[in-house]
């Protein structure tokens, strides 16, 4: 099972640069897309109903804003539409899921607070309250996969130059040992398990590979019992949709489709 997730700062422009004829060459069993910047019933060319995939769309109700996909060529059991957080944060990022038999997959995009006009303190209700709904679910007997823009860097490694990070969200000290606890609670970065090289990042905020400052803040992450299942895992670098880099992991593993 291969799966590929990209943050895509806005569908239409990420398709005018050529992600669905790249798409068409992958091979994919999930595509798990974020910040498309559109609602749902902007999406009705055919270029974003691809062939032999079923397509699920989870707008924000704003233009421009916010929005996640995702392209399943297994028909799934259920979709859940948000995490339904009491506190109503999950709203302030977006996410998506879809259902087989023993296996979910979703598609996440978190609060980033990396401008002013976005908020710490949500990102931060954001991720405690994403803790306590990893934590209750670990204890189902199923396995889960979540593809997205965590907004976070997990390691050192994963932010060009760590040292001058450490006061910028999706660096701070709190937010690494939130991502440290994934483990202790069931969870791992997937990416790792595949690939342990140096200089893997999958999002530049000056927009262009190679320039500025980088970050590997798209990850999947996935249910610990699910970890010696990743056979491949890369970011593609060759070319590039929008300021992040498509993360592709090979999964030992087949989905069963609905019929």
């Amino acid at each position: 099972m291969r799966i590929i997730s990209l943050s895509v700062d806005g569908l239409h422009q990420a398709a005018q640069r050529g992600l669905y004829t790249w798409l068409e060459e992958q091979d994919a069993d999930i595509i798990c897309l974020q910040d498309l910047r559109c609602l749902e019933y902007e999406t009705d060319d055919d270029i974003f109903h691809p062939p032999g995939y079923n397509a699920y769309f989870f707008d924000s109700g704003t233009k421009h804003y916010n929005g996640v996909a995702i392209y399943s060529r297994a028909l799934p059991k259920a979709l859940i539409y948000g995490l339904g957080f009491s506190s109503g944060v999950d709203m302030e990022g977006r996410y998506l899921q879809i259902d087989f038999d023993n296996l979910s997959i979703g598609s996440l995009l978190a609060p980033s607070a990396f401008s002013d006009a976005e908020s710490q303190e949500v990102k931060t209700q954001f991720f405690d309250d994403l803790q306590a709904h990893l934590n209750k679910i670990s204890r189902k007997r199923r396995d889960f996969i979540f593809c997205g823009n965590w907004a976070m860097a997990p390691k050192k490694e994963d932010v060009s130059n760590p040292a001058e990070q450490m006061q910028q969200s999706g660096f701070l000290p709190e937010e690494k040992r939130w991502m440290d606890q994934l483990s202790q609670i069931g969870y791992v970065d997937a990416f790792r398990q595949g690939n342990t090289d140096k200089d893997e990042y999958s999002w530049w905020p000056s927009g262009k590979q190679d320039e500025g400052q980088a970050w590997r803040t798209d990850l999947q992450i996935v249910s610990s019992s699910l970890k010696n299942h990743v056979e491949y895992a890369i970011i593609y670098k060759n070319q590039q949709f929008s300021s992040h880099l498509p993360v592709i992991i090979d999964y030992d593993m087949e989905l069963e489709p609905e019929y």
